[in-house]
């Protein structure tokens, strides 16, 4: 990984700092999250790869070593927990491995539940307008 102290401006440039066979599997989960959200803006934010809707951030993701890293998931959620529980979580995060193959549909669980979650902080604020 290239490590530019001012970090990268643009998400093309923050996956092009790694390996190729990291650099691929960033891409792999990137498309995931624009499959699901195609709506949402991308950008960087905390020097990493950031996906947005309505202006407020949605999703992170991040390669590292030996894991891809993606933020905020919702570790403690009753529904998620069983589809989290294989992978080493942190507080609000969970890590893919880079040697197994990356679970898309868990993926895809972690952008629904944020999907829905900032939907929710946003309709008390529609109506408050309304």
């Amino acid at each position: 990984m290239t490590t530019d102290p001012a970090g990268p401006a643009t998400v093309d440039e923050y996956i092009a700092g790694f390996p190729p066979e990291v650099r691929d599997r960033l891409e792999e989960v990137r498309a995931a999250i624009r499959e699901m959200v195609p709506e949402a803006g991308e950008k960087i934010s905390y020097r990493i790869p950031t996906f947005t809707l309505g202006g407020k951030p949605l999703v992170y993701f991040a390669g590292h070593t030996k894991h891809i890293g993606v933020y905020p998931a919702p570790v403690e959620h009753p529904e998620l927990g069983a589809a989290l529980a294989p992978y080493a979580k942190g507080k609000g995060t969970v890590q893919f491995p880079l040697d197994r193959p990356i679970p898309f549909d868990v993926v895809r669980k972690i952008v629904r539940f944020r999907v829905e979650e900032n939907e929710a902080r946003a309709a008390p604020k529609r109506k408050k307008k309304a």
